[in-house]
């Protein structure tokens, strides 16, 4: 039997090596138009950000070796151009042009995906790039290697743009993500993309959701990356990531039924439409083992098992493929991140009936060193609780469980097989409870209705006034921060303070993680409250999933500060430790938490004695090394890793106080508190002189001041009820501000704006363009946006978002400090 295979990679070369191991007397052909058969395609981004050193790593094969292991024909760089079906022959094109025609008895079609390049302006200007095999990133490695990348755009937030946007940040880039959706990772729900959304912002990656790619320019040495709202960012590389489709151009010119989908349309054993004709990969539509509708898949696991079953097929065998679920894992710095099945939002797509439940378990025993958390979601059918899908984030032991609820959802199993599961148990390694089996046990509650649950975005649109807020966690927790309107009464004094809780009104019920808010939920519903609700994922899945977007620029993430090296002495030796270092536990604290724990421990040094502190915080490691700079005490190092950052800062000696003149030249810092628009024009006038002398100018925007940086044209966000409030009382733009002494109702504004226009006299929004243009830094207060409901999409792109450490710093470098 003489048997052709059009590609190779993961389909078509186990296909032709599992032929090979079946049958001895097969005439196998492989036609391969690049030059490579067998590579590492998913370890292209490692390589290009310098993780894989060896080019040669990346090749399982050589078309040589190949070939003479599974006496294969291999040819590379031989594109084969047309089908006929009906003759059962391809025609192939040489590199030098030459076409001839090959037959065939049976064809397996493995031409895999290409990637989307949409018809852009601008899109085929120098340093625009897709990556997809192998001469793709010779050419982006190549360029990397002969221009200076600073800044580093990905268009797309799938899995390989942000494989990109790691690596690119591992070479020294400031790398944006822009993306279409409001999230990044499509096949993961939204509040487990705002985990990754956390992480991304914490290594300064900028992300630009909900933004659409109008066109590229070349403007010098950089390349402008604009917007459809009209906005732009700059980049010195493009990496295109906008997704693919599968490679069908040879099955439809040789008549081959195309699916719904856009692949190749094949029966239960990989035929097409022709008998005789084979596909596989990502080339090929298939039905979802859960839904049954037809649905591309483009995933090596998948393409591989499908070559040994077409191995098989094409050799007379008739095994069915049973379909893929879609089972992925991706590595974003630090965290993984991995997901089975299908997701609550597929799932409301297809009107299919469900519930999800989100669980935050540890890696392995509490007890024992370097327990991480991880973040599992599982979605099930109501009534039997059979498994539709599961979603994990965390640091370690992610691939091992998403694989266990794979198996369960392959199966056809419910959450009950979860519970049933059994785990290889050591302290290493996992708990007695395993999270696997904690999200079992957690869905059947939900099942048997020993728990009712509310999601984050029911309690974020809720009208609290007709509801009571009960956050259980510790006094301690409660003062760094809590929901708005909450009450605290911690879980263990909850039973003796019942008669506080109304029984009138429904009752949400809220901790950190959601275990303290279930065992609270069993309390109050066996004392006869009946309208109680327990938050699922507690408040780490409510604040992630309403955290803002935050856009960073360097000055606004410095590169982590390096310890200097220890001395030597004459003797040769290496001085004694520090006898006495300070350990301090802050994860899990939002800020202003880290700081103060921080600054609790530092008062109890004495001058010369380090503190270590880890935290959790996105925003520490900047704010540790504000607090320091304004306190006289030394930043020794700052690391990240594991999703968390490490700070060690030894404390200083007492100086005397150092008076400032004027004629020393330091930097001058504004409070701007007020939306007064007489106020906020003279806050620009002194802002843009004091600029003009060559001064370093800083204004902080607080409360009321933000109205004074937010865009003329805002996008939608969605906010609370409080949010939604202030919105409608506070002004939407600098344009609608009133002055602060005969306003009239507005109209001794406009007489102003008018009269200035007469007299030449710029505008508000111009003296604030040019405020920007000299150099002046706007920080927005994060306190005053997180009460006031402004998100930072609302702000002006140049506008940063500081804390009461960094604008601090700022004024301990300042002899002018105004509030207004």
């Amino acid at each position: 039997m003489k048997i052709i295979i059009i590609g190779g990679v993961a389909g078509g070369a186990t296909t032709a090596a599992r032929i090979r191991r079946t049958d001895e007397t097969a005439e196998i052909i492989l036609l391969e138009k690049g030059k490579y058969i067998s590579y590492a395609n998913c370890g292209l981004p490692y390589y290009i950000g310098g993780v894989i050193e060896e080019r040669e790593k990346l090749f399982v094969q050589t078309p040589k070796a190949f070939g003479l292991r599974f006496r294969v024909d291999v040819r590379v760089e031989n594109e084969v151009i047309f089908i006929d079906k009906r003759k059962k022959t391809v025609t192939v094109r040489r590199v030098g042009e030459d076409t001839y025609e090959e037959s065939y008895d049976r064809l397996v079609i493995s031409t895999g995906a290409i990637p989307v390049r949409p018809p852009l302006p601008g899109i085929d200007s120098e340093g625009i790039f897709t990556l997809r095999n192998v001469a793709d990133t010779d050419r982006i490695k190549t360029y990397v290697g002969e221009h200076l990348v600073r800044r580093a755009v990905v268009i797309g937030g799938g899995f390989i743009g942000l494989e990109m946007a790691e690596n690119l940040h591992h070479l020294g880039a400031q790398v944006s993500i822009v993306e279409m959706g409001n999230q990044v990772m499509a096949p993961i729900d939204f509040s487990m993309a705002s985990l990754v959304h956390q992480q991304l912002m914490s290594k300064g990656v900028n992300l630009y959701l909900e933004q659409a790619v109008a066109s590229f320019e070349r403007v010098g040495k950089e390349l402008k990356v604009i917007f459809q709202n009209g906005e732009s960012i700059v980049a010195d590389l493009v990496i295109l990531s906008i997704g693919v489709r599968p490679e069908t151009t040879l099955a439809r010119a040789a008549e081959l039924t195309i699916g719904p989908a856009g692949g190749i349309a094949v029966n239960d054993y990989l035929q097409t439409s022709d008998e005789s004709i084979y596909a596989i990969g990502d080339a090929i539509e298939f039905r979802h083992p859960i839904t049954g509708q037809p649905w591309l898949n483009y995933l090596a696991g998948p393409a591989n098992r499908q070559g040994r079953i077409v191995a098989d097929n094409v050799l007379g065998a008739q095994i069915p493929y049973e379909g893929s679920i879609g089972t992925s894992i991706a590595k974003v710095f630090d965290l993984t991140v991995a997901s089975t099945g299908l997701p609550a939002k597929r799932l409301k797509q297809l009107g299919i009936s469900y519930v999800s439940s989100t669980t935050h378990s540890n890696s392995h025993a509490g007890y024992y060193p370097g327990a991480l958390q991880m973040s599992l979601k599982i979605t099930f059918d109501p009534t039997d609780g059979k498994l539709y899908g599961a979603q994990i984030v965390g640091y370690d032991g992610v691939d091992k469980r998403i694989d266990e609820m794979a198996l369960v959802i392959k199966q056809g199993g419910t959450i009950y097989d979860l519970m049933r599961l059994e785990h290889a148990y050591a302290p290493p390694y996992s708990s007695a409870k395993d999270p696997v089996a904690i999200a079992g046990y957690v869905a059947e509650n939900i099942i048997t209705g020993k728990m009712k649950l509310v999601h984050w975005r029911e309690l974020r649109d809720l009208r609290t006034e007709s509801a009571y807020l009960l956050d259980v966690r510790t006094k301690d927790e409660f003062s760094v921060g809590s929901l708005s309107e909450a009450v605290n009464i911690p879980l263990d004094e909850l039973r003796d303070r019942l008669q506080e809780i109304p029984r009138d009104q429904p009752v949400y019920v809220f901790c950190a993680v959601g275990l303290r808010g279930y065992l609270a939920y069993r309390i109050l519903v066996q004392h006869g409250y009946t309208q109680v609700r327990n938050l699922s994922g507690g408040l780490k899945t409510y604040q992630a999933a309403t955290a803002p977007i935050i856009i960073h620029d360097k000055e606004q993430f410095p590169l982590p500060a390096k310890p200097k090296a220890a001395s030597v002495s004459e003797s040769g030796e290496q001085p004694a430790a520090l006898a006495n270092i300070v350990r301090v536990d802050a994860c899990g604290l939002q800020c202003p938490g880290p700081i103060l724990k921080m600054k609790k421990a530092m008062d109890t040094l004495t001058p010369g004695e380090q503190v270590e502190i880890v935290s959790t915080d996105p925003g520490f490691a900047r704010d540790a090394a504000a607090w320091c700079s304004s306190t006289g005490n030394r930043l020794v190092s700052q690391t990240s890793a594991a999703g968390k950052a490490t700070i060690t800062i030894e404390k200083g000696s007492p100086e005397a106080c150092h008076l400032v003149s004027s004629c020393e030249g330091k930097g001058k810092t504004f409070i701007m508190f007020s939306d007064d628009l007489d106020k906020a024009l003279a806050t620009f006038v002194l802002a843009n002189g004091a600029a003009a002398t060559g001064q370093k100018v800083t204004i902080f925007f607080t409360f009321w001041g933000l109205n004074v940086i937010k865009r003329l044209q805002k996008p939608a966000v969605e906010k609370d009820i409080f949010g939604k409030m202030f919105g409608m009382m506070l002004p939407a733009h600098s344009l609608k501000l009133k002055l602060s002494k005969m306003s009239m109702g507005g109209m001794g504004g406009k007489m102003m704006r008018y009269i200035m226009h007469r007299k030449g006299i710029d505008s508000l929004e111009s003296l604030r363009t040019q405020a920007l243009e000299n150099g002046v830094e706007f920080i927005a207060c994060q306190m005053s946006m997180d009460v006031m409901g402004v998100a930072r999409e609302e702000l002006l792109d140049e506008v940063t978002i500081g804390g009461v450490a960094t604008y601090m710093e700022r004024a301990d470098n300042a002899n002018v400090n105004l509030f207004i």
